[in-house]
């Protein structure tokens, strides 16, 4: 697999004010983590709501600058980058929104919505901008006659297909994908993910998937990771992370997962609340709602509150197999 964006011990840390100037800590959003996608593969990026999914995704499209770490896109370093040279990356990287309604302007023509990155860049395609904007139109399923049309006369589906419309608009190498089907009808996100699955095939187009909708991802995604606090739980090729998971926080998330005929007695169930990213747990910062981690020895107890695991076989855990065993005996 040839590596397109490749994201190395990244961090993102907020500081945390008392007052205008004095500073009494950081909120640790992103605390090292590390992945990569391939040319035309997607990789969805799961875990609860403030693991640091959405900031991890701001921090590649540089609509945040990182703390520390490295972004590469096709081996050139962006963290760094400024003016025209920022400029350039965001016509080869672009976005696409949760809520759609919120990412257009209620003034604007979808039209003049979907040619905004065009002038913005300063491009003038062959044809012109409008005939560009016709194409793309009816590439996501608009109608040529939607041109000139605002926001509100639009269903929250079509909203989201103007703005897949404007993430294509300079042909981007990897759109990132922020809960992209979240605020949709059941029916809609399946016609949205299969638009992005076509475009894909069609462009050769990689995605970052952010998500917290499991079985949107399993179908989706070729390569999968689970953040937890800001850290990488665990990463692996769909098929793998879905049929034989390794950490225990994605156990949970997958026994929460709705399907046919599932028991729910075999549902784990994790302890208390996530933790305050401004004050994350000691060494393994799942440890303290981590089902495994009670029915461990002292010893063992006292490797995971003082040594962060590392993501050994793809999984950021000191005791996969005890893991495993505990929590099949569970089960």
């Amino acid at each position: 697999m040839t590596e397109l964006l490749e994201v190395r011990d990244l961090v993102k840390h907020f500081p945390v004010r008392a007052g205008l100037f004095r500073s009494t800590g950081a909120l640790k959003a992103v605390d090292g983590i590390s992945f990569s996608i391939g040319v035309g593969q997607t990789l969805g990026l799961v875990g609860e709501s403030g693991c640091g999914k959405s900031t991890t995704g701001r921090l590649v499209m540089r609509l945040l600058d990182p703390t520390s770490g490295s972004i590469r896109l096709a081996g050139e370093e962006i963290g760094t980058l400024r003016g025209a040279a920022l400029q350039e990356y965001r016509r080869r990287v672009q976005i696409v929104f949760q809520n759609p309604a919120s990412a257009l302007n209620p003034r604007q023509s979808v039209g003049a919505a979907i040619a905004a990155p065009l002038l913005a860049q300063g491009i003038a395609p062959p044809g012109g901008a409008k005939a560009r904007v016709r194409d793309l139109m009816d590439r996501v399923g608009l109608r040529p006659d939607h041109y000139n049309r605002f926001p509100h006369e639009f269903s929250g589906g079509q909203k989201q297909r103007v703005g897949i419309a404007r993430a294509l608009a300079l042909d981007p190498q990897l759109i990132v994908c922020d809960e992209p089907v979240s605020a949709l009808d059941v029916s809609v996100q399946a016609q949205v993910i299969n638009l992005l699955q076509d475009i894909q095939q069609e462009t050769g187009v990689a995605y970052l998937f952010i998500s917290h909708d499991l079985s949107v991802v399993r179908h989706f995604a070729d390569r999968v990771a689970v953040m937890y606090l800001g850290h990488m739980a665990e990463q692996g090729t769909t098929a793998d992370v879905f049929a034989a998971p390794r950490h225990p926080y994605t156990r949970a998330l997958l026994s929460a997962v709705p399907s046919p005929g599932a028991d729910r007695a075999h549902r784990i169930r994790l302890a208390g609340d996530l933790p305050s990213p401004s004050d994350p747990p000691s060494g393994c910062v799942f440890r303290t709602r981590c089902p495994v981690y009670a029915a461990l020895g002292e010893s063992r107890q006292r490797l995971c509150r003082d040594e962060a695991p590392a993501p050994a076989s793809g999984a950021a855990c000191h005791h996969v197999e005890a893991a495993n065993a505990v929590l099949a005996s569970a089960g």
